[in-house]
């Protein structure tokens, strides 16, 4: 039986490959702080980009995305701000996605600039 971690794993696998396969440079995996984690960390088209990786069985109960809500946002957006800091990539350009994977229909949906970003340095 796999874990809620397994699947998680699993679909982020799933993820990376498949941004991969669109021209990103993957930087960071699970990257975490006191506040909280981002799945992926990337480079692409001069954007940095934050990625959220929702992973399902399929969308029979709703989209995976939408559990990407608001305290989740901010919570992504504490951690960009950190690792912006931590880095001192002041003068990139900044951009959040999310990856929907849905396992049991072998399907990946990518949102791009998912939600706006409300940084703080």
């Amino acid at each position: 039986m796999l874990t809620t971690k397994n699947k998680g794993d699993i679909g982020e696998d799933i993820a990376v490959n498949y941004l991969r396969g669109k021209g990103f440079e993957i930087i960071e995996r699970n990257y975490s702080t006191n506040v909280g984690e981002i799945d992926i960390i990337g480079a692409c088209d001069g954007y940095l980009v934050f990625v959220e990786v929702k992973t399902r069985l399929n969308d029979k109960y709703g989209y995976a995305a939408d559990a990407v809500n608001f305290h989740k946002r901010s919570k992504i957006n504490q951690v960009a701000s950190q690792y912006i800091k931590r880095f001192r990539l002041f003068d990139k350009a900044v951009r959040f996605d999310v990856v929907e994977v849905y396992t049991e229909d072998k399907k990946v949906v990518h949102y791009e600039n998912a939600f706006d970003s409300f940084l703080r340095y």
